[in-house]
C-alpha cells in the first residue's frame, strides 16, 4: 500500500506544472469538444510510458543517446509551430477564439495531443526515466507503477472535466485571446527550454 501511495504522489507531482499537453486537455475541456477522447489517449499514454519506466526501459536513453536528442529537436520544432499557431489565434481575436469557432475534428484533435504527449522528451523524461528511476527504489516497483497510473488517470479526468467551470470566464472573447496568448506562451518557453537543454 505504502508503494502505491508513493506511486501516485509522486506521479501527481511530477503531471501538475502546466506544460503544452496540459494546456490543450485545458482548453478541451473549456470547449468542451472531444474530452473523452483527449483524456483517455493523455491517461493511456502516461500509463504506455510509466510501464515501460518501470519495465527498465529507461536504460534505452544510454544504449541510444542519439534518441533522446531526435525527440528534443522534434519537440522544439513541434512546439514552436503550434506556439505560433496559438499566437496568431489570439492576434486574430473574434469569432475565431469563440467556441464555436473552436470546431476541430475528433481526428485532428487526437493527432495534436499525440504530437503534443509522445514527442514531448519532458514527458518521456518524467514517465520512463524518473518514475522508472523511483520505481526500482521501492520493493513493489510494479505497484509503485500502478499507484503513478491511477495519479495520471485522475490528474487528466480532474483537469479536462474540470476545466468547464471556467466556461463562465470564457464566454468573453478576450478571455480567449489571452488564453491562446499564454498557450503560445508555454509552448515557447518549453521549447526554449528544450533548445537550451
Amino acid at each position: 500500500m505504502l508503494s502505491y501511495l508513493a506511486g501516485l504522489g509522486t506521479g501527481l507531482s511530477l503531471i501538475l506544472a502546466i506544460g503544452a499537453q496540459n494546456a490543450f486537455v485545458l482548453k478541451q475541456g473549456i470547449l468542451r469538444r472531444h474530452v473523452l477522447a483527449i483524456c483517455l489517449f493523455c491517461a493511456i499514454s502516461d500509463a504506455v510510458l510509466i510501464i515501460l519506466g518501470v519495465a527498465g526501459m529507461a536504460s534505452a536513453g544510454l544504449r541510444w543517446p542519439w534518441l533522446f536528442q531526435a525527440m528534443r529537436w522534434g519537440g522544439v520544432a513541434f512546439l514552436v509551430i503550434y506556439g505560433l499557431r496559438a499566437f496568431r489565434a489570439a492576434w486574430r481575436g473574434g469569432e475565431a477564439l469563440r467556441p464555436e469557432g473552436q470546431a476541430q475534428s475528433l481526428g485532428a484533435a487526437l493527432a495534436t495531443i499525440a504530437a503534443l504527449t509522445w514527442l514531448n522528451p519532458h514527458v518521456w523524461l518524467d514517465t520512463v526515466v524518473l518514475l522508472g528511476a523511483i520505481s526500482a527504489q521501492w520493493p513493489m516497483p510494479g505497484v509503485f507503477g500502478a499507484g503513478a497510473v491511477t495519479g495520471s488517470f485522475l490528474f487528466f479526468f480532474s483537469l479536462g472535466y474540470g476545466a468547464r467551470l471556467l466556461e463562465p470566464l470564457f464566454r468573453r472573447p478576450a478571455a480567449w485571446r489571452w488564453l491562446e496568448f499564454g498557450v503560445g506562451c508555454v509552448m515557447w518557453a518549453i521549447a526554449l527550454r528544450l533548445a537550451l537543454g
